[in-house]
């Protein structure tokens, strides 16, 4: 498997909580370690509260790319 991010090839991945990419562990950590973490994480919760479970995300931080 490929980050969608970074392109490092992993074993497993996680879904981005700024948007829909499939991302590895260091992408993971530097997505949590960014300002607007928390705030796309409530961003989601809200949205899947509301019965929206394709949820998009709130967009990827620039400094993220």
């Amino acid at each position: 498997m490929k980050c969608s991010r970074c392109g490092r090839e992993v074993r497993g991945l996680s879904m981005s909580y700024f948007n829909t990419q499939d991302i590895c562990d260091k992408c993971t950590t530097k997505e949590e370690s960014h300002p607007k973490y928390k705030e796309a994480r409530t961003a989601e919760s809200a949205a899947i509260q509301s019965g929206i479970y394709n949820f998009n995300g709130i967009g990827l931080p620039s400094e993220l790319r």
